[in-house]
């Protein structure tokens, strides 16, 4: 990404429901040109509204999202892979462009640029009902960059998998953040995973930003079973829980 202004931004976003639940209450934040950002905190707290917010999928009651230079920059990849059964995986990824009109010649190699990129070329042909629940997800995630957006909107993308695949997973997200630079959000309840992936670990409570932590460990340094890595887990869990107890006190007070 060029230049120094954010790619994604919160300007007091607010997300009302009718009954006057607020998902989502004042949240500012800015993440950095090709960043990556992971959001946590307890189940309803806001987390999955805000990204649905900055993917244009809801409307903000108040406040301003800015998300990428134009309408196409921004890609979602869901908890559910969403594969049509009876496409094949390079239709499936060729999707998006077909939407957009791209003649089908130019979609497909295109398609097939990103399922080589991710090591999926072989798989090309085959059915969704063919791959495993990793590989489909792998090219759910082969789907999201096939238009080169500048934003990558990640919701819990490895929530549906077994902790194994869940880390090969990271390892492929991690590949494909650095490959394409898109500024990434990622949604998740797995606090090493948003320590292992991650510059910047997002805790939400409440709607609201609880903690904006900056993962201290460099990246090159991370591994699963360091001292440091642990460390950085074990803060980000408490503050995970002091966020928790901040939601619980509210809805005590």
């Amino acid at each position: 990404m060029n230049g120094n202004s954010p790619t994604l931004q919160f300007d007091r976003v607010a997300r009302e429901f009718p009954g006057g639940v607020r998902a989502v209450d004042g949240v500012t934040l800015a993440l950095a040109p090709g960043s990556l950002t992971a959001v946590i905190g307890p189940s309803g707290c806001g987390k999955t509204t805000l990204l649905r917010l900055a993917a244009g999928l809801d409307s903000p009651t108040a406040g301003r999202v800015e998300a990428g230079g134009a309408s196409g920059s921004r890609s979602v990849c869901f908890q559910d892979p969403r594969l049509l059964p009876w496409r094949r995986v390079v239709d499936n990824v060729a999707l998006p462009l077909e939407l957009s009109g791209v003649p089908r010649a130019q979609r497909h190699a295109s398609a097939l640029d990103v399922l080589n990129a991710a090591g999926l070329a072989h798989a090309s042909r085959m059915l969704p009902a063919q791959l495993s629940g990793g590989m489909r997800m792998r090219v759910a995630l082969a789907r999201a960059l096939v238009t080169k957006p500048q934003v990558l909107l990640l919701d819990e993308p490895c929530s549906a998998v077994d902790e194994f695949t869940r880390m090969q997973l990271d390892t492929e997200i991690l590949r494909t953040w650095r490959a394409c630079g898109a500024t990434t959000m990622l949604v998740t309840h797995s606090v090493s995973e948003a320590v292992w992936l991650a510059d910047r670990v997002v805790v939400m409570a409440r709607g609201r930003v609880h903690a904006d932590h900056v993962v201290r460990v460099d990246r090159a340094a991370r591994e699963r079973g360091g001292v440091a890595f642990i460390g950085e887990v074990e803060h980000c869990m408490r503050l995970l829980a002091a966020a928790s107890g901040a939601a619980s006190g509210e809805e005590a007070a």
